[in-house]
Formats: C-alpha cells, structure tokens, sequence
C-alpha cells in the first residue's frame, strides 16, 4: 500500500525532470496521476512509464499558463477518474539569465505566465472539485531563488518568490474547505536545468563552468545536490494523510544550506 492510495492527483510540467519523476513517485504511492505538460511525445513518455511499472497514468497535453489549457486538464482529470484531490504546481521555465537593465518585458511576463500565472490557474480551475471532494492538497514547487534571491534571474525569483506568498494566502483561504497548501523550495536539483543554470551564471559571471557548478555544491554543507526523487518524495507526503495538519508552509530542500 501506499500513502497516496486512492487519490487522483495532477502534476503539471510532468514531461521530464522533476515532474517526471514526480509523475513516477506518486503512481508509485498509489494515486492515479493526470500527467500534464505542453509536449505531447514527451509526457506521453512519462504515462508510457508509468502504466509500464503497473501504475495508472493519462496524459493531458495542454498550456498550464493559459486558461482554456489550465482548465482543459482539470477536466482531463475528471473525465478519466471522476474526482481530484491533489495538485503539484510544477511546471514553469527559468527563463533568462541577464542582467536586469537587458531583461526585457517579454522576458518577464514569459518567465511569471510560466512559473506563477500558470500555478494560479491550476489552483483556480482545481478547488471546486477538491471542495466537493471534501479534501484536497496543493503543492507549488517554488524554489530557494524565490526566498533569498539569484542574481540575474529577476523574473524566476520574482515568479517563485509570488509561488510562496500564494501558498500562504490559500491556506488561510481553504484550510476550512480541508484542504493544505504548501510550497517547497528546492535549491540545485541534479539534472538538465541546473545544468542550464549553472552555464548561464558562469557566462554572465564571466567564470569557468566547472569553477560555478563547484560553488553551488559547496554552498551545501552535504556537499551535495539534491534529486528530483528528494523533491517528489516530499511532495507525496505532503499529498497524504501523513501531513494533513501540515498547510501553509514552505519547506527547504537544500541539502543542508541555510534557507535563509
């Protein structure tokens, strides 16, 4: 049995990286999962795996950012399963790395549609069905950029900074309808976007590649990254009845560095 036995969950940005492997964890755990994301070849991947592993999954290609493509799979979800109790908001792009004064408008509403608007649509189109479920949980997967802050990322940390204050807001708004909202702020997680990260900070910086990636590792004093599993195992129970008086925090996933 496992901690998410009987639940239909949505993980958005379920195409690869963290939403992937999010996907995988929480089928793992028991709940029957809407992987949704805007590549069609590539959730379709991560549903394939899924159902592979004996797990129930249904894919819903849509623009998470929009509001016919956020609404779209909330009814995805209940057209295969009927209900909805949980909620991961983790898609959203990075956006670029550059400095402020070249960082345009387009940049930045690119960068907050992606990251914020999209979590709040999500949210917005997912609670009347988790009210009428009389329960359900929310995670927004924010970031430690959204906390302390990155240089030359203005829109990201402005984005996952707005992800944070939402989850606070929502919780005193539905805690009496039995549902939590919590966001977690992972620092470097391994894999192709801090990968991409790190090469823009060292070009921006004007530094060698290797000598960045090594100061992101020694800022933990794990002298570690933390894995896109450390980041799903936490959300999955944060979804389960484990962490049901848990609502209206932000959790650090940092491997031990300070979160503030």
């Amino acid at each position: 049995m496992g901690v998410l036995d009987g639940r239909t969950a949505i993980v958005t940005g379920a195409s690869k990286g963290i939403g992937r492997v999010m996907s995988q964890v929480f089928a793992r755990e028991g709940a029957k999962v809407v992987c949704a994301a805007r590549s069609g070849a590539l959730v379709e991947e991560t549903v394939a795996l899924i159902t592979w592993a004996g797990g129930d999954a249904t894919a819903a290609v849509a623009d998470a950012a929009t509001e016919l493509g956020a609404k779209s799979i909330m009814d995805a979800a209940l057209r295969a399963y009927g209900r909805l109790d949980t909620l991961v908001n983790n898609a959203g792009d990075g956006g670029p790395t550059k400095a402020v004064q070249d960082y345009t408008l387009d940049d930045w509403f690119y960068t907050v549609n992606s990251c914020l608007t999209s979590s709040y649509l999500c949210i917005r189109f997912a609670v009347p069905s988790m009210i009428a479920a009389g329960r359900g949980a929310i995670v927004n997967i924010a970031s430690m950029a959204g906390r302390r802050g990155l240089a030359y990322r203005v829109g990201y940390c402005a984005a996952k900074a707005g992800q944070v204050g939402m989850s606070y807001g929502l919780a005193l708004e539905l805690g009496r309808h039995n549902i939590t909202v919590n966001a977690i702020a992972p620092a470097a997680v391994e894999g192709d976007r801090i990968d991409r990260v790190i090469k823009g900070q060292a070009e921006v910086r004007g530094i060698d590649v290797d000598r960045m990636r090594q100061s992101f590792v020694e800022r933990s004093p794990l002298r570690r990254m933390s894995t896109a599993e450390d980041i799903a195992s936490l959300a999955a129970f944060l979804c389960s009845d484990l962490a049901r008086n848990i609502s209206g925090q932000c959790i650090p996933v940092t491997a031990g560095e300070p979160a503030s």
